[in-house]
């Protein structure tokens, strides 16, 4: 009934990343305790940006305060002394982030000042965006070591499982395999959606009745392979993955291993890797030129895209366009 998952196991052992560090704090560390560029959004990029939130300065002062997209219930962005009311639910992904950013923007709080998005959307947005590119991230799908799926697959396997063929998956209640994809609004669940050929509404309507986001009731976490068994399969960045073995960032991988996708090993430094993607930060596009904004993120030679090293020793590869303000939102 299904020929993937019954597939011999190819023999691959475990990726490890070949940077090294500790593993890095949650939200702002450090003074000031409030910065002048506070973000929220993605998870895919929330452990890079809280490493660079240490090393951007200005007159030696750090200027940008990333909150990450899972912990406490609520984050307090701004010093209530000066800027009151900057209390909100934690956005949880690059779209809840992309919201939270529009929300404060046309409310003129002045709470948030960026957001992280680890995917691409141009849809209208009043004020209008730019999404600024600063790392290149690359995409495969995680399994246990154990798993009936293969270690290397082509990627039209992986769409075959992720358009539920019967094939692959099994039939009706006899679905073999636990097809995951992250929580909505995930930037990387839209990124996966897009380069396995579905789209939400689909996924939503029950097109796909044998993908899943939620587990025990609970919404599944992007990068976090505590949620496999041996019958699983989810996407998994690969900066995510070996930032998490060097132990750069907490460790939240469980048994999981990435896969091979035609005939590509997923690597350090993954620029090579077929399935790759810019990474970005979401900045109002009317502040392009004005500090703090154009110092930190806008053109090459932004204080972000000067940090390389920090890119790098996060997984993530450096990016040809980093700084680039072309994308914006009509």
């Amino acid at each position: 009934m299904r020929k993937i998952v019954v597939a011999a196991i190819g023999a691959a052992g475990l990726l490890t990343g070949t940077v090294c560090g500790s593993v890095a704090s949650a939200d702002p560390s450090g003074t000031p305790t409030y910065r002048q560029l506070a973000g929220v959004g993605s998870d895919t990029t929330q452990g890079v940006m809280n490493g660079l939130s240490q090393v951007v300065t200005i007159n030696g002062v750090k200027v940008l305060g990333s909150y990450d997209a899972v912990g406490s219930a609520n984050v307090t962005t701004k010093d209530p002394a000066t800027t009151p009311g900057c209390t909100l639910a934690r956005p949880n992904g690059s779209g809840a982030g992309r919201t939270a950013l529009t929300n404060s923007l046309q409310a003129g709080n002045g709470c948030l000042d960026f957001s992280r998005s680890s995917s691409l959307n141009l849809a209208a947005a009043t004020p209008g965006l730019t999404y600024v590119p600063f790392a290149v991230d690359a995409v495969s799908y995680a399994i246990t070591p154990t798993s009936s799926v293969p270690r290397k697959l082509a990627l039209t396997d992986l769409k075959a499982i992720y358009h539920c063929d019967p094939n692959y998956v099994g039939t009706g209640p006899n679905f073999g395999l636990n097809v995951y994809l992250p929580q909505a609004g995930s930037g990387t669940r839209s990124f996966w959606e897009s380069t396995m050929g579905i789209t939400e509404a689909d996924v939503v309507a029950g097109v796909y009745p044998c993908i899943k986001d939620t587990k025990n009731g609970a919404p599944v976490e992007e990068h976090d392979g505590r949620v496999l068994d041996d019958n699983s399969i989810a996407p998994f960045s690969i900066a995510q993955y070996l930032a998490q073995s060097s132990q750069t960032i907490a460790d939240l991988r469980g048994r999981a291993i990435l896969g091979t996708i035609d005939g590509v090993s997923p690597t350090t430094l993954n620029s090579g890797f077929g399935v790759k993607r810019d990474v970005y930060n979401v900045i109002p596009t009317s502040k392009i030129g004005t500090a703090p904004w154009s110092t930190v993120f806008a053109g090459p030679n932004s204080l972000i895209c000067q940090q390389t090293n920090v890119i790098n020793t996060y997984g993530f590869a450096a990016n040809a366009h980093c700084g680039d303000t072309s994308q914006q939102t009509p």
